[in-house]
């Protein structure tokens, strides 16, 4: 039997000649057969193999997670799940994403840059020039279209279990998962929440947290619920029946760990206790030599600096510096207890016997976590108010904490800043990929620039479906931006993009192209300086030495570059200072 993608109007005509001449000649084997030689002639079709043979796809994203958080990064956190799925696969060491989430999200759904999909800027983070502008909505708009969409009507189970973050306002039922291409669904709808059964919101503007099963809202938790354990449950679940259809699948699992408000079990709150007591900056040696060790990080990478707002650690009192290593320690559960949950997935596919024909991707959505987020309109009154941040309470259902500067800049050691910023601390993230029907990928590692935008054609390319391109179900809609890594990933392609491709970002005004070993990047101060500064990765991984000045000629390169990428997308560069969780005033605290 051939499955046929069939295109929008064409799709019509022929469904209604199929019904005239089936009303006309009472199932009539001659016209059965003139029915299907008009949908193989009439119609663009795309000829697929049987559906038990086609690979299923496993996307798995964490939250805020940094690039040496894991194991197999250079990271001391327990991930053996993980490691053994990227020794059995592919790690990429320049995978870059968009410096903030739902950006991120909408990129990786839709393979289109986050100034057309909707996410020109973050929701609620609009300066006044940006509101109302196409491609700033605040949510995934509809010029695109997603791949799990095309998966959909192309006969794959598709399902989400986790953080969506693509609807604004996030009781607009036209936003939800269940309306973009999802068979089944589990969502936690806005950015995040607290982690445990009491629906704790992430803000207090957000009232209450939102979640969603299937296009219909919750008004409770199970007693039991712990984020990542339930969002593996689920997704587990919606794979089974996948199974049972005899359908390839296709499972969007999103954690929101080790996104804040950080919080983990019982059983695993201790399991990191003092592990953490020696500082931030003897942590970032060791993460920066066992990452040399392992061929992640480069040997010619030095220390990173701190950054101006983190305190050196000894230079913190007794019960600062306790409180630090606490806060590091949840996290870091966090991040071992998301890592047991990968690896019931992995187990789950086996009993199965769906784990040779499954492509597993794992990926951070942008670096980790470095802003004050007490400074995120009224939290820092809030959380005093409402929560227990004792020592003794820390990490637990009631508490509200964020690692801050200092840890984030560890989590995304080697690199500059963090999440929030298209430095390569805000953008590169960790990224692994393991298919067993690409044995020659085991093991390896590379340092292709590849980018979350490449992901959609990516899967659609493996699942053998074409792209509409310009015009879905009657609407215009955006191609896709990135570029398929198939032929890349099995070894028929050196490289992954053209080496004279710049690629460039923008969000909340801050700027940067990468092209070759060369990044651009212009910041606001006191973060940047407030003009263009030029970066030559290859020498200087960490970003301490700024080449403005001595190498004019390839900074005009690559600001022409970054012109013509603002102009073929429409920017719109925000006219007054936006973005979240910034200082008041620039000063250095630990959280």
């Amino acid at each position: 039997m051939r499955i046929i993608f069939v295109e929008n109007i064409q799709s019509k005509i022929v469904a209604e000649t199929v019904t005239s001449l089936t009303m006309q000649n009472h199932g009539h084997l001659t016209f059965i057969l003139l029915a299907f030689l008009l949908l193989s002639s009439s119609c663009k079709e795309k000829q697929l193999p049987a559906p038990q043979t086609r690979p299923n796809i496993v996307l798995i994203v964490a939250d805020d997670l940094g690039f040496t958080d894991l194991g197999c990064f250079g990271g001391e956190i327990s991930t053996p799940n993980l490691d053994r799925l990227a020794f059995q696969g592919l790690r990429s060491t320049s995978f870059h994403t968009a410096p903030t989430c739902s950006p991120t999200r909408a990129m990786l759904l839709t393979g289109v840059d986050n100034h057309r999909n909707g996410y020109g800027t973050m929701e609620g983070d609009w300066a006044e020039n940006q509101k109302g502008v196409r491609g700033y909505e605040g949510h995934l708009n509809f010029d695109v279209v997603t791949f799990p969409k095309l998966l959909q009507i192309n006969g794959y189970h598709t399902s989400i279990a986790g953080k969506w973050h693509q609807a604004y306002p996030a009781d607009d039922e036209r936003l939800w998962p269940d309306k973009r291409g999802f068979d089944r669904s589990f969502s936690i709808l806005q950015g995040g929440a607290g982690h445990f059964e009491d629906m704790q919101p992430m803000f207090s503007f957000y009232k209450k947290s939102l979640y969603v099963e299937d296009g219909k809202e919750l008004d409770s938790l199970p007693r039991d619920f712990y984020s990542s354990d339930f969002y593996t449950q689920k997704a587990m679940e919606y794979i089974s029946e996948s199974v049972e259809e005899n359908k390839p699948f296709f499972s969007y699992i999103a954690y929101t760990a080790p996104h804040w408000p950080l919080q983990v079990p019982n059983e695993y709150i201790d399991l990191y206790q003092g592990r953490y007591d020696e500082g931030y900056e003897v942590l970032a040696e060791e993460r920066i030599e066992q990452g040399k060790k392992l061929g992640i990080i480069p040997e010619n990478t030095p220390i990173s600096e701190l950054t101006p707002n983190v305190m050196p650690w000894q230079e913190l009192n007794a019960n600062e510096k306790a409180k630090a290593s606490r806060t590091m320690e949840i996290y870091a559960a966090m991040v071992e207890r998301l890592d047991a949950n990968v690896g019931k997935i992995m187990e789950h596919l086996k009993s199965l016997n769906q784990e040779e024909n499954t492509l597993i991707i794992f990926m951070s959505d942008n670096g980790a976590e470095g802003n004050n987020i007490n400074n995120i309109v009224d939290t820092r009154q809030w959380v005093a108010e409402n929560f227990d941040n004792s020592m003794e309470n820390m990490g637990r259902q009631n508490s509200y904490i964020f690692t801050g500067p200092s840890w984030a800049q560890v989590s995304s050691t080697p690199f500059k800043w963090y999440k929030g910023f298209s430095t390569e601390g805000g953008v590169r993230t960790p990224f692994i990929l393991s298919f067993p029907k690409w044995s020659s990928n085991a093991g390896r590692i590379s340092n292709e620039f590849i980018s979350v935008q490449d992901l959609a054609p990516t899967v659609l390319d493996i699942a053998g479906i074409q792209h509409p391109d310009t015009l879905f179900n009657g609407r215009k809609i955006y191609p896709m931006d990135g570029i398929s890594l198939k032929d890349w990933l099995a070894g028929k392609r050196k490289y992954a993009h053209k080496r004279d491709t710049a690629h460039c970002w923008e969000l909340y005004g801050r700027r940067a192209v990468l092209k070759g070993d060369w990044k651009a990047e212009f910041y606001d101060k006191p973060y940047g300086k407030g003009e263009w500064e030029l970066y030559n990765l290859k020498q200087d991984p960490a970003q301490l030495i700024d080449l403005a000045l001595t190498q004019t000629a390839k900074l005009v390169e690559l600001k022409a570059d970054w012109d013509e990428y603002a102009k073929r997308y429409n920017l719109t560069l925000p006219n007054q200072k936006v973005g979240y969780g910034e200082d008041e005033i620039w000063r250095k605290e630990t959280n």
